[in-house]
């Protein structure tokens, strides 16, 4: 698998949080105890390969008693880096939740894509990248947010790439599923009142939420509680309605067979 390249924006921040680093006179192994992280993962973030979230510039910021300085600088070259406009607010959201609740009814959920299913996916590298950073961004941090997705059945079924990316990517789904702040479930095919589309909501500390809607020209972002009270609504419908997480790994590992056999 080929490495990917850092981004300008990505990089730009790597140097900051460096500079800083040095001219507080401290090592990368000191940074990370004073953070909690390892320091192969200051080193990613300083080399620009690994997009962190805003929290963790937070606290760098803390450590290196720097003011907003890492803050600021995670605002002006990661907020919305790579992203399209009518996702970028929702991006933002989702790498700062605590709580991230999904219903897919076309494709694998955004944060469990393989990069195989990325690719047959999406157009350009930079595209793939910018998926890639925003899973790293959320998943690969040491207390990762609590993620419940619900998916429609089709979704296993609707052939991305070839039956190998499925098989791939179903297998990576099962290996998801049992993360201790997972919680994955397969919906039947079938009608579900209310719920027309996939959405994704990002719940924070604070209680704040924000809700995303794919239509057909791209999607759309609301904070108004109407909007969020009526897809909680349905995800709640969804998950009551849908295979218990032990059933659906089951019919995960069905599909997956299936797969195989294509």
């Amino acid at each position: 698998m080929a490495k990917r390249k850092p981004s300008p924006a990505l990089k730009a921040f790597g140097a900051e949080v460096r500079r800083l680093r040095e001219d507080a006179g401290i090592t990368r192994t000191e940074l990370a105890h004073r953070v909690a992280v390892t320091p192969s993962y200051i080193s990613q973030v300083e080399s620009g390969n690994t997009r962190c979230r805003k929290d963790f510039a937070q606290r760098l910021d803390h450590a290196l008693e720097t003011g907003d300085q890492l803050t600021a600088s995670w605002a002006r070259h990661l907020r919305a880096a790579s992203y399209p406009k009518f996702f970028a607010d929702y991006s933002e959201a989702e790498s700062s939740a605590d709580l991230l609740r999904a219903y897919e009814a076309t494709f694998i959920y955004g944060l469990f894509q393989t990069e195989s299913y990325i690719r047959s996916l999406l157009l350009t590298d930079d595209a793939v990248e910018a998926r890639m950073r925003r899973q790293e961004a959320v998943l690969q941090v040491r207390t990762p947010p609590t993620i419940g997705v619900v998916l429609s059945e089709s979704v296993l079924r609707r052939c991305v790439g070839s039956p190998t990316v499925m098989r791939e990517q179903l297998e990576y789904l099962l290996e998801a599923s049992h993360r201790d702040s997972v919680s994955l479930q397969v919906a039947p095919t079938g009608y579900y009142r209310g719920v027309s589309g996939s959405f994704n909501i990002a719940t924070q500390a604070t209680g704040d939420e924000l809700l995303y809607m794919e239509t057909a020209t791209g999607g759309i972002t609301s904070s108004e509680s109407e909007d969020i009270l009526f897809v909680v609504s349905s995800f709640t419908m969804l998950q009551a309605k849908a295979l218990c997480v032990d059933d659906s790994r089951t019919h995960i590992r069905k599909v997956m067979d299936e797969w195989s056999r294509e």
